[in-house]
């Protein structure tokens, strides 16, 4: 296990500036030969898998739940900076008991030319580690000593810029017997900013004249995210076209690719002073005396963004106070920036008050976002079990939702005199999809707490859009809708 540096003494030596270039090319010549890398132009290499549900997870930090991967394939043709991976991916089960989860096709692909946010899942690989760094110009060596090994600690950046324009850096660490035993980089991310990666590479074995480790560990922000045993590789296969087909349903599908861009932002009214904001993840506008608060930040920059800007065009003399966040899954957490950015105070449930206040307030140098550019920190305010937003003309109900599978930290909203209820993720499905799980945990809530509803507003919009009611919720308890 990797430790941290106040747990570990480290020893940092500089080489002389004139012997560098020399020593990195030598070091990275000498580490090739033994990994087998020289004259790989691609690998494909498989084993069992498990990758946490990083973002997604019912807890949000630590302790994530994961998928097990069987028969876990990645091929990688490092001529087009290209990735395919597939197997059978099984969910985490649900804690509750219930039918054991249903297994289904993993197929990820990363596409030549793609952003580095993608790209870099192929170069700090062992093998892609190494030929990145045989191919820059601006690679550096240092030796560096960890638990008593003295690593050689070579670093270079790619081509591409994060969207700050700040350069990447990847570095690896090249143990005694010349393999590539840890590699670390930083990415921007929505939520962490500069998102720390690091991966591990135990117990290396020859296939075939190729090193490969048999257990690879992958942590993003010390968060454990990716784990691989590894039963067989091989360097330049024959069928190298036949690995990299995607299959049908994935094709055009990247690796970490986020959502789709909303688009613009539109409003319809649902009482005096409260909107139903569209155009991407829905939010809702609520007016009070002096101020507004938003329900909602949406899923990207580019979408809190346009609910910013469709609520100050409704309230135009009013502040926008707080951002209820619904609960901290990445696809609804990654509109939050641009609100801290102005200085708002989030809402959120007390289990990720402290997950949220961290993140938002990492490092951000390569983001290049509002809230990079505006250095602010965010202000986050808890809610355990119930919270009332109140004044003379208005009155509104954040409430914890208890015994949830898919978070544990999921807030609904509930306007009592509009008899509005605002939820995301338990959503009315199309006709013939499957009702999800988390529906009977919904109702259960809303009996606990008697909420009196007419209006029932979802975060994600049912397809096509239409108003929906009390009526269209309680029917799915009972099989129809």
């Amino acid at each position: 296990m990797w430790k941290t540096r106040a747990r570990v003494a480290l020893f940092v030596t500089l080489f002389p500036v004139g012997a560098i270039a020399q020593d990195v090319k030598t070091v990275i010549e000498d580490a090739s030969q033994v990994m087998g890398v020289t004259g790989m132009n691609s690998i494909t290499y498989a084993g069992a898998a498990a990758q946490g549900n990083f973002g997604q997870s019912r807890v949000i930090s630590f302790g994530l739940q994961s998928t097990s991967i069987r028969n876990y394939t990645r091929t990688i043709d490092f001529t087009q900076a290209a990735s395919h991976a597939i197997g059978l991916a099984t969910p985490p089960a649900p804690r509750s008991g219930g039918p054991p989860p249903q297994s289904a096709p993993f197929d990820q692909a990363i596409a030549p030319g793609s952003p580095w946010l993608q790209q870099y899942s192929i170069w700090v690989t062992p093998w892609g580690f190494l030929k990145g760094a045989a191919a820059s110009n601006n690679a550096t060596l240092r030796s560096k000593k960890i638990d008593d090994v003295t690593y050689k600690m070579v670093t270079w950046s790619p081509t591409q810029k994060a969207p700050s324009g700040q350069p990447y850096k990847v570095i690896g660490y090249i143990g005694p017997l010349n393999t590539v035993d840890r590699v670390e980089t930083w990415v921007e991310h929505p939520i962490f900013g500069d998102m720390h990666v690091e991966i591990a590479y135990t117990n290396y074995q020859d296939f075939n004249g190729i090193k490969a480790p048999a257990m690879m560990r992958q942590k993003q922000v010390g968060m454990e995210t990716f784990v691989q045993q590894i039963a067989s590789a091989s360097a330049n296969p024959g069928n190298l076209a036949q690995l990299m087909a995607p299959a049908p349903a994935a094709a055009g599908r990247g690796a970490g690719a986020g959502p789709a861009a909303p688009g613009t932002a539109a409003s319809e009214k649902l009482a005096d002073g409260v909107y139903r904001i569209t155009g991407g993840y829905v939010s809702l506008a609520v007016e009070f005396k002096d101020h507004v608060v938003v329900l909602e930040g949406g899923q990207n920059e580019a979408r809190g963004l346009a609910v910013i800007a469709e609520t100050k065009r409704l309230f135009p003399s009013k502040r926008i106070r707080y951002v209820v966040n619904t609960h901290p899954h990445f696809d609804h957490a990654g509109g939050l920036p641009p609100f801290v950015a102005e200085g708002i105070t989030i809402l959120e449930d007390d289990n990720s008050k402290f997950f949220m206040e961290a993140s938002l307030g990492s490092p951000r140098t390569l983001v290049g976002d509002a809230l990079a550019k505006s250095k602010k920190k965010p202000r986050v305010e808890g809610v355990i079990d119930k919270m009332v937003l109140q004044d003379e003309t208005r009155k509104l109900e954040l409430h914890h939702v208890k015994d949830l599978e898919h978070s544990d930290a999921m807030l609904i909203a509930y306007l009592p005199k509009e008899k509005i209820l605002f939820t995301a993720d338990f959503n009315i499905p199309a006709p013939g999809q499957p009702v999800s799980p988390s529906i009977p945990t919904l109702i259960a809530n809303i009996e606990r707490l008697h909420l009196d509803f007419d209006r029932y507003v979802t975060v994600h919009a049912p397809n096509p859009d239409r108003p929906l009611t009390r009526a269209d919720l309680m029917a799915l308890v009972k099989g129809t809708n």
